[in-house]
């Protein structure tokens, strides 16, 4: 197994055409790959970036893109809110300026569909009968310095590997264990990606022989309901948005 960094050209705000890098820096993709795509470069191929100006207000930008959110009047780091969006803990909705050469750059839109528009290009560029799309973002987590990889989309994979019912290593039947392979593997990929000036907004993932694809829709698997979350009691004091 293996991942390999694709270095592009500058993705320019407020939009880009994805096809036409992919088309010009992707290299030659084979059966069973995995590729992982930054959330900006998707973002800014649908033009979802806004000029920063002083008529530009960032809490209502945040407000307006945010499912759920915490003040930032109420958070340790006041230029952040702490928010909830596409059922994923986000700082600020995922709203970024880095890279952005004078705009906010927000999250894509539709992400699911446009993966999946993606792959079908890509698989019939290539000829494949199997690759997986991840669109990826970086996030924090509690009691942890520093930001980590998340997906925040997925399509052509199974997201998880489920061990209910196997035995551990004394013959124990497990009873909850699942293994969320879509965000371990975007973790990996995004600490190869960097968060500054490195140009590599896409990772291939090679050889991973244990990943399950897919022609069905499965992202939702990922996805844990409010009140059947281990962490509900901290979800509560997210406000809904107005």
């Amino acid at each position: 197994m293996k991942f390999i960094k694709v270095r592009t050209r500058v993705v320019v705000p407020p939009r880009d055409n994805i096809y036409l890098i992919l088309d010009q820096f992707l290299p030659r993709l084979r059966e069973g790959d995995v590729l992982f795509i930054t959330s900006k470069i998707l973002a800014i191929h649908q033009g979802r970036c806004v000029k920063i100006n002083s008529s530009v207000k960032k809490d209502y930008l945040i407000k307006k893109e945010a499912d759920k959110y915490i003040h930032r009047r109420l958070a340790s780091y006041g230029n952040f809110f702490l928010t909830i969006k596409n059922s994923t803990l986000i700082p600020s909705a995922g709203i970024d300026e880095s890279n952005g050469n004078g705009y906010y750059i927000l999250w894509p839109q539709g992400i699911v569909p446009l993966l999946k528009e993606l792959r079908v290009y890509l698989k019939k560029k290539f000829k494949l009968k199997n690759l997986a799309l991840i669109a990826t973002d970086s996030h924090t987590i509690p009691l942890r310095y520093g930001v980590i990889g998340i997906s925040i989309g997925s399509c052509g994979l199974e997201p998880l590997y489920d061990y209910r019912g196997k035995p551990d290593i004394f013959g124990r039947k497990l009873k909850y264990t699942k293994t969320n392979v879509v965000d371990a593997l975007s973790a990996m990929a995004v600490l190869l990606m960097g968060e500054g000036n490195e140009q590599t907004p896409i990772m291939i993932l090679r050889g991973a022989k244990f990943i399950r694809f897919t022609t069905k829709s499965s992202r939702q698997k990922l996805v844990i309901p409010y009140l059947k979350d281990l962490y509900a009691p901290l979800l509560k004091v997210f406000e809904h948005k107005k």
